[in-house]
């Protein structure tokens, strides 16, 4: 496998055919295991024996997945989990501890920065809140006891680029680890790792999946630091389901297909909103105006299939080209085959404060679009429905 190009890795790698023979990923379905006699259960339980114990922690559906999401992000070990939240607290929940201080992203998914500032807070984790850039911020915010810098890139909903090479070597130095959230690249596009970071987190229900169906979550790194993740699942309990795994591994087959796809009419419908009289600004890394262009260029294959954009005024004139398509779904999630449109103000980050939506970008009349696989002209005469009719 390691002699396999990315797009093979893909199909091929995270298979172990059963005595039956089949071609397709086996689904299994089961909740425990028999042992051959009593040493047999007692040594598996113990981890003297390799193999299934309890499907909590060990399924050979799941395990596929996390082999083939390993393989694709060049990680020693993944661990798989029920959703990208709880790849975020099991991260959190297996490598800090009372006392310790972590360093997060201010631009980073509203439910994600509940999670730092609530809920990690009452269990005695101190929390600082950076801009994604500068990287003289994070150097400032750092303290004795940083154990863990966290961010997202491309930054959700602005499409913020941060230099995961230069961010690797801060948390080095501080003898912290850097974790990113690789959600809205995905490995097609872009792989952390090989820039440095320790730790790579998915909600695997985005691009992993690719239509919308189902929830789940990974985290991926060294494997001393994936033990540890794994015991917290193995305790806590936030494991993912069977079926949700067979899901994703059959979407990592087509993922650089329709991450490619996704990007190319990202940056097509960016381009034509940048131009229209009725936006004030458009986000999206793929465009040369952006001022993370440059660096998205040399750490992702692609530019991704998210965008946002200011339309000219405010929540009335947002709401208004939202409610006026007919095509998008007005849903918050994104990488799916359907292209979504969402009001981030009032959904995704609607739980922080108002004050800390404006220190973030999130503007009343901020617009995120993840670009679904429809035609690119039936997505422009979606959006100009809305677009005309304000002024």
């Amino acid at each position: 496998m390691d002699e396999l190009h990315w797009q093979s890795l893909a199909v091929r790698s995270g298979i172990r055919r059963s005595p039956e023979g089949e071609h397709s990923e086996a689904l299994f379905m089961t909740s425990s295991y028999v042992f051959d006699d009593a040493a047999h259960a007692a040594a598996r339980f113990a981890g003297d024996a390799p193999g299934n114990v309890y499907s909590r922690y060990t399924n050979p559906t799941v395990r596929g997945f996390e082999d083939r999401l390993a393989a694709l992000e060049g990680a020693e070990a993944c661990v798989a989990t029920a959703s990208g939240m709880s790849a975020i607290l099991s991260t959190c929940m297996a490598l800090l501890k009372a006392g310790d201080h972590v360093v997060c992203s201010r631009d980073v998914f509203g439910t994600t920065r509940t999670l730092f500032a609530k809920y990690l807070a009452n269990f005695g984790v101190e929390v600082s809140f950076v801009p994604l850039l500068p990287v003289e911020g994070w150097q400032s915010a750092l303290q004795d006891n940083t154990k863990l810098l966290y961010l997202e890139t491309p930054s959700n909903p602005l499409c913020e680029v941060a230099d995961i090479q230069r961010m690797a070597a801060l948390a080095q130095a501080a003898d912290a680890l850097l974790v990113v959230d690789n959600c809205f690249c995905s490995p097609a596009l872009q792989q952390p790792l090989a820039f440095g970071a320790d730790i790579v987190i998915h909600s695997a229900t985005k691009y992993l999946d690719g239509q919308g169906r189902c929830v789940g979550g990974a985290v991926l790194g060294r494997q001393a630091l994936m033990d540890e993740v794994l015991g917290f699942l193995r305790s806590c309990g936030p494991t993912m389901s069977a079926f949700n795994a067979w899901v994703f591994l059959k979407g990592l087959e087509t993922l650089s297909l329709r991450m490619r796809a996704h990007s190319a009419s990202a940056l097509e419908l960016a381009t034509w909103l940048e131009a229209h009289p009725q936006v004030d600004a458009v986000f999206y890394a793929g465009l040369e105006s952006h001022s993370g262009h440059a660096l998205a260029a040399k750490q992702q294959s692609a530019f991704g299939g998210v965008l946002s954009f200011r339309v000219r005024g405010g929540q009335a004139q947002a709401w208004e080209v939202i409610d006026a398509t007919r095509l998008m779904s007005l849903t918050a999630n994104l990488g799916d085959a359907k292209t979504t449109i969402v009001h981030p103000a009032t959904t995704t980050h609607s739980r922080i404060s108002a004050e800390e939506r404006q220190e973030a970008g999130i503007t009343d009349n901020l617009i995120r679009i993840a670009v679904g696989l429809e035609d690119i002209d039936d997505l422009k005469k979606d959006l100009a429905r809305g677009l005309d009719a304000i002024g």
